[in-house]
């Protein structure tokens, strides 16, 4: 019986310590890698013929200008999925070179929450948002500006 003392305190130990708080820097681009292909011409003109027919109203889509003009629905589909590290995603266009994507530096940072999840979002130039999902509470580390310092933008998540 005496084995299960030290266990048990051991035990108690390890329940009671806190837990460290992690953090989440935005994530550097230079190896970021496109894991989705880009959308050909010919399956964006088919998808714009069925996303902006008569039919649209079933996918809820309140952007009707979209559907007014095939370029301004090119620009919102021909996107390709990216991810960086620390399990960032990003769906980002396929008129932007990957030179650019990768070169970019965070400029913003956000937090949001969306039921029992975290969203936390660095935008970069040229539109590119890369995002990370958690199920930790988050919170910014300073102003979410994150202007020449790139590792000051980060986020605490408990």
């Amino acid at each position: 019986m005496r084995w299960r003392s030290p266990l048990l305190m051991l035990c108690s130990m390890l329940m009671a310590a806190p837990l460290r708080a992690e953090l989440i820097p935005c994530p550097d681009l230079a190896t970021a890698r496109q894991v989705g292909a880009c959308p050909a011409e010919e399956e964006l003109r088919y998808t714009f013929t069925g996303f902006c027919s008569d039919n649209a109203r079933l996918y809820n889509w309140n952007e009707e200008q979209v559907c007014s003009d095939y370029t301004l629905y090119r620009r919102l589909k021909n996107v390709a999925l990216w991810e960086a590290e620390g399990g960032f995603q990003g769906y980002l266009s396929c008129e932007l070179a990957p030179e650019r994507i990768r070169t970019a530096q965070p400029s913003r940072l956000s937090v949001t929450k969306v039921g029992k999840m975290t969203r936390i979002a660095c935008e970069y130039a040229h539109g590119v948002v890369f995002a990370h999902r958690t199920k930790a509470a988050c919170r910014i580390e300073g102003s979410g500006e994150c202007g020449q310092d790139a590792a000051a933008c980060r986020v605490r998540c408990d």
